[in-house]
């Protein structure tokens, strides 16, 4: 599909008069149209551990297995996701990404999807509690010469590493990922407050879900948290499914981060599935409640990672009050894509584009009627209805 008329007002949601698949005119400002349909740029997720029973960190039988995770993403609005592998052994790091390569040869509806990948370790904290479920027993020092390895099987696929600097050669690492066009963000930390700053001055641009990933009690200050707050290079990632952060945590760093804070799901392999007991490979017995919070069966107050997807991290945040549609949809599209491809233009005149066609019901959720990726039309609710 190719865009017609005028080019996007900033890149934001508009409202759009559309039929059989094809814009028909856009408009420059927002109004309201007959059925209140929205049209703006796909989501961006850079934090996909797995979805709908199927996990980024598990080898398959079958590789192409994977490719149902883009499909239902798609349907979610999500027309572009990085797989997340988490700390792992090195060599079971280096099979996985193999998978994703393999996976990207023969499926194009994921060669489409997946534009990066995200190694969340394994060079993070290894204390508990900023280690999160991550294990403990893989933890490393950031090692160069593993991630070149892990790039070069990886055919240039790595875009982003998520760290703690607490490591004494943390900010030569560092220099040398950002030389090397991989963005480096602070998580699972327990780095003091000047190292935080000297990761920010060797390159490091981002913290990872902040607010999550932590001691469950930390000193009131100096730590972490407020360090990578008050950091204006720092953009920030949020999980806003109202398990992770409280409404108003959200509100705080809204304040704080401003257009450099951008929505993630963070999602594991039962995201997507049915409310009920599981047992993940990680994280042992879980459940996932009606309400769509995934804790330990054996402790409620304890989460086992994300449920949600990006599509309901911006509804959280519309139907709570915490952002227009328009910011909360740029959380999602235009924030991620400008952070991990500096300069590109999502939208001009003539363009094949990502788009999602959307409708908000009355109780502030957004519904996905079509997904458009790469100017094709990826996912229709009226034919995903009639199936």
């Amino acid at each position: 599909m190719i865009l017609q008329g005028n080019s996007y007002q900033n890149g934001l949601p508009i409202q759009i008069s559309f039929s059989e698949g094809i814009i028909d005119s856009i408009s420059e400002t927002q109004i309201s149209l007959e059925n209140d349909l929205i049209i703006g740029p796909g989501f961006t997720d850079i934090q996909v551990n797995g979805y709908g029973g199927i996990d980024y960190n598990e080898i398959q039988r079958d590789p192409a297995k994977l490719a149902e995770i883009s499909k239902l993403l798609y349907q979610e609005g999500v027309t572009t996701h990085f797989p997340t592998l988490i700390t792992n052994d090195a060599e079971q790091i280096s099979q996985l990404i193999l998978q994703i390569v393999s996976l990207r040869k023969m499926d194009e509806l994921s060669r489409m999807s997946i534009e990066g990948l995200h190694i969340e370790g394994p060079f993070i904290s290894p204390i508990d509690g900023p280690r999160g479920a991550h294990p403990k027993e893989f933890v490393c020092a950031p090692d160069w010469s593993l991630v070149q390895k892990w790039q070069l099987e990886s055919k240039g696929l790595i875009k982003m590493i998520t760290l703690s600097p607490e490591w004494e050669n943390a900010n030569s690492f560092i220099e040398k990922c950002v030389e090397h066009g991989i963005l480096v963000s602070i998580g699972h930390t327990n780095a003091t407050h000047q190292q935080i700053l000297d990761a920010v001055r060797a390159g490091a641009s981002l913290s990872t879900h902040l607010g999550n990933g932590m001691h469950p009690i930390i000193a009131r200050h100096p730590n972490y948290l407020w360090s990578q707050l008050a950091q204006d290079e720092l953009g920030a990632s949020i999980i806003a499914d109202g398990f992770h952060l409280q409404a108003e945590v959200i509100q705080v760093f809204q304040k704080v981060k401003k257009d450099k804070l951008i929505l993630v799901s963070d999602s594991v392999s039962l995201a997507g599935m049915p409310p009920g007991d599981y047992e993940l490979h990680i994280g042992g017995e879980v459940t996932l409640t009606p309400e769509g919070k995934l804790h330990l069966k054996s402790n409620p107050s304890i989460l086992a990672g994300s449920a949600s997807n990006i599509r309901r991290g911006v509804s959280f945040l519309i139907q709570n009050k915490l952002a227009s549609l328009s910011d909360a949809w740029e959380m999602a599209s235009i924030r991620p894509q400008k952070l991990l491809n500096p300069g590109h233009v999502l939208f001009k005149e003539g363009a094949i584009a990502d788009l999602i066609l959307c409708r908000k019901d009355e109780n502030g959720e957004l519904k996905v009627i079509k997904t458009i990726k790469h100017g094709r039309e990826v996912f229709s609710a009226s034919s995903s209805s009639n199936s």
